[in-house]
């Protein structure tokens, strides 16, 4: 049963099977993995309730956001042994954010991200630390491609499949993934690593995407489809 099934009315349910949303587009030859946001500011600095964590951490998925990051933890593991390429995106530092850029939110503890206290929120969790080899893309908004060079990185690769992860379903990942669709790209969201600190934004986000721009896979579907793949030509 998938995460999603629970908030879909009967009439949902049967609208999707007559109108033939929800097919499955399958994986290409060329991975890559895309690690979202995996910072301080996101999962908070120790695993804990999310409802702790948030005193501390405004943005904060809590423990939810610590459960994917072992998840994506295994999952780099496997990558790295196949040397499917790596990305992380982050928000851009304070000190070379794009000047004249408006800060806009609808968050009423924004003001917090400036305290001196908050200096290594925007740190990736160093359970899951970039390697060198692993590229780390700053990007000025959601989306890990608008404004950022990654098509270009993608293209230079030629990759045809990117592998989702990180945070959060209903915000980055999702403007990620439907700016990965909109270039052709198969899209998959590994289920287990991704996460929402708002539990029906998670499952509504993922029936979204599954609906209509990316295939949601299971963990081990994206395991064992790392492990299989063999040298591209």
């Amino acid at each position: 049963m998938p995460i999603w099934d629970d908030v879909l009315t009967e009439r949902d349910k049967e609208i999707m099977k007559r109108a033939g949303y929800g097919r499955r587009i399958g994986l290409g030859r060329r991975p890559v993995l895309l690690v979202i946001d995996m910072t301080y500011n996101f999962i908070g600095d120790r695993p804990e309730p999310i409802m702790e964590s948030i005193k501390r951490f405004r943005q904060s998925c809590g423990e939810q956001g610590w459960r994917a990051l072992y998840k994506i933890r295994d999952l780099l593991s496997d990558a790295r042994q196949k040397n499917v390429p790596i990305f992380y995106t982050k928000a851009f530092e304070k000190a070379v954010a794009p000047a004249g850029i408006p800060h806009k939110t609808k968050n009423l503890r924004a003001q917090e991200d400036f305290r001196e206290e908050w200096r290594d929120g925007n740190q990736i969790a160093q359970e899951i630390a970039p390697e060198e080899t692993d590229v780390v893309v700053q990007k000025p908004n959601r989306s890990a491609f608008f404004g950022t060079p990654l098509m270009s990185m993608l293209n230079e690769l030629h990759a045809d499949t990117v592998l989702v992860t990180g945070c959060t379903t209903s915000g980055c990942v999702r403007a990620t993934v439907m700016d990965a669709f909109a270039y052709k790209f198969r899209v998959a969201v590994v289920e287990e690593c991704v996460f929402d600190r708002i539990e029906i934004s998670h499952k509504v986000g993922l029936f979204d995407l599954s609906m209509k721009y990316a295939d949601v896979i299971s963990f081990n579907e994206a395991a064992k489809y790392i492990r299989d793949l063999r040298p591209p030509a």
